[in-house]
């Protein structure tokens, strides 16, 4: 019956409403013994500044170019971009072999700009370490990138691929800017959700999502007067964590200055909440979506920022995408409310600092 039924315990699926796709939660499975290799965190320190990193400040990068000897936020073309200005454009013409013109396969061109931002000259600082007024630096910059590249591409995507395990080549922290003149598949689907639900309720499908969250209060990882942090109802990732305004917000240009200085606060917390978990440096994919450029009198968008972290219960046990997900749909053992309170209680202070302030009580 309905009324023996138990989110936390019991299989079920979840909506996302953001993509319309949907999640399997089996908590159940959380429950099993786990028999897997936990390896000891470290609490090594690397120095501010590596003579063989290639995006320090100062050094010879892959391609020959020299770093300036920059301080703070730092912006270049990616020497290895995946969208190009140049890209010829397709014509079609009698010649072309025959599936040029078939639906079965179709493709187009694209073009666009790749680089690459240093959030700071220190090799050893991520957003969990940095002050917040480098943080804030970075946000300036990321607004600045999005408003110059914005008047020549409808998409912007700003991002960072944080470790090894996510796939970063360099561990100086750092992230991109990848723009182009065709919109991302997975922006497509946000843009139609959140059209579909505006033109249904009159209102932005993540501001009313926000305020059920904070009046929910179970999924909430922290908050502050203008930013919220919650692992999603529709989570895929055991940590997996949404970013949101609390107001009305269709990109990031449109933040106020205490609203950077704000989000700067936030960014650094949840990183160290991150870097706590574990006590380790926390692997993730994070990046943000706003209203696309081409869309300038559309209410219906909320700008936001997707966490996906791959640790599942160690800083060396990850969860793959493999098997029934790859197959079928995503699936994940521990709940969203279980990862929000693992989130909740670990400290603001990061544990390589933990530390000395234990000493100095």
């Amino acid at each position: 019956t309905m009324s023996s039924f138990d989110l936390s315990e019991h299989t079920h699926r979840r909506f996302n409403p953001l993509t319309g796709d949907w999640v399997l939660v089996s908590p159940h499975r959380a429950k099993r013994p786990w028999q897997g290799q936990l390896e000891p965190a470290t609490k090594e320190r690397i120095a501010a500044y590596d003579p063989d990193c290639y995006l320090c400040p100062g050094n010879k990068r892959v391609n020959g170019d020299i770093n300036k000897d920059y301080q703070g936020a730092y912006v270049f073309k990616n020497d290895f971009s995946a969208l190009q200005v140049d890209s010829p454009q397709f014509e079609q013409s009698v010649e072309e072999p025959v599936e040029q013109l078939d639906p079965l396969f179709q493709f187009e061109t694209v073009s666009g700009v790749s680089r690459v931002i240093c959030f700071s000259e220190s090799h050893n600082l991520g957003l969990s370490r940095l002050p917040e007024k480098a943080i804030v630096s970075v946000i300036e910059t990321w607004c600045e990138q999005y408003e110059e590249l914005s008047e020549t591409y409808c998409w912007v995507q700003i991002f960072e691929n944080k470790g090894a395990a996510n796939g970063s080549s360099n561990p100086h922290p750092h992230g991109q800017l990848w723009a182009s003149d065709k919109l991302p598949t997975l922006v497509c689907e946000e843009d139609d959700q959140q059209r579909a639900y505006y033109s249904q309720h009159g209102c932005s499908l993540l501001v009313d999502y926000a305020h059920k969250e904070i009046a929910a209060k179970t999924r909430v990882v922290c908050s502050n007067d203008d930013w919220l942090v919650v692992v999603p109802w529709w989570a895929t990732w055991p940590f997996e964590t949404l970013l949101l305004p609390k107001r009305a917000v269709s990109r990031m240009t449109d933040l106020s200055r205490d609203e950077k200085v704000s989000l700067a606060q936030i960014l650094k917390e949840l990183n160290v909440r991150y870097d706590n978990l574990f006590d380790t440096p926390f692997p993730y994919s994070m990046g943000w979506h706003g209203a696309p450029n081409a869309d300038t009198t559309e209410p219906h968008w909320q700008l936001h920022c997707h966490f996906y972290p791959p640790l599942l219960r160690s800083a060396s046990v990850k969860k793959f995408m493999v098997g029934y997900e790859m197959l079928a749909e995503s699936q994940r053992d521990m709940t969203p409310e279980q990862a929000a309170e693992r989130l909740r209680q670990q400290s603001t202070t990061h544990y390589l600092d933990q530390d000395h302030r234990s000493q100095d009580a």
